[in-house]
């Protein structure tokens, strides 16, 4: 089992339209720049959108966001890059976070660490779990939780890949205990995936096993390959700074 990094954060920043052109160059120039920060063990620049359709119809070109491990739990300062983004930015928001769990990989990499049993297969945008873990047994009961899917699609199953997902989405939006989601990619078409945070582990694990389009579609995806990579991990939400409003908090909820 790989060790997890004692700090992952993720950051989120709303530009103003006005502000575009200054975003796309700065997704041009500032994924290396964050991966050679001081105490970063892996890093991504993303692209977000709302997790509806993936694809370039789902963009939302006025949101960014990055997902980084630290070296070491005093973490998270995103220097030069992080100054950059906040120059542009009219909101933001920032979610400090604990591995819990995590398979798969990331442009080769394991960034966050990797469980010793695999979770059962999912498409990015669903919520999984371990095959027959019972609820609440990733985290404590009670603790808030963020879910981490990506993939990278194999070109000739995209569009059955989108096709599924539409239905998981629908029915994630509207389940008990999720907090905030949205759709993140490395590009607007065949990198995919999603953030979600939910109020308690068992939320995550009830939407992953009883919500019935979510279980159709992961039966599915051993038996179609969708995937050349994937990656799903799950996280205990440590603190959160910011606009919640930018990470897609539902209206009403603390």
């Amino acid at each position: 089992m790989n060790a997890s990094p004692p700090l992952v954060t993720l950051h989120v920043w709303r530009v103003p339209r006005r502000a575009l052109g200054g975003a796309l160059t700065r997704m041009a120039l500032d994924p290396r720049r964050l991966r050679r920060l001081p105490g970063v063990r892996f890093g991504k620049l993303l692209g977000t959108g709302t997790g509806l359709s993936f694809g370039p119809g789902d963009a939302d070109l006025t949101r960014y966001a990055a997902v980084v491990s630290w070296d070491a739990a005093d973490g998270g300062d995103l220097g030069v890059v992080g100054a950059a983004w906040d120059r542009l930015a009219q909101s933001s928001a920032r979610v400090d976070l604990t591995p819990i769990m995590s398979h798969g990989g990331w442009s080769g990499q394991k960034p966050f660490g990797e469980s010793s049993r695999r979770p059962a297969s999912r498409p990015p945008g669903t919520a999984s779990t371990d095959a027959g873990e019972p609820a609440g047994g990733f985290g404590r009961t009670g603790e808030m939780v963020l879910a981490l899917t990506r993939a990278r699609l194999r070109a000739v199953k995209a569009l059955t890949f989108w096709n599924a997902v539409p239905p998981v989405a629908r029915e994630l939006a509207g389940s008990p205990g999720l907090l905030a989601r949205f759709g993140v990619g490395e590009a607007p078409v065949g990198w995919q995936g999603t953030v979600s945070v939910w109020r308690s582990s068992a939320d995550l694990t009830t939407f992953a096993y009883r919500q019935p389009e979510h279980r159709a579609v992961i039966e599915r995806t051993a038996a179609v390959g969708w995937y050349a990579e994937d990656l799903f991990a799950r996280f205990a939400v440590r603190d959160i700074s910011g606009d919640r409003a930018v990470l897609g908090w539902r209206e009403g909820e603390r």
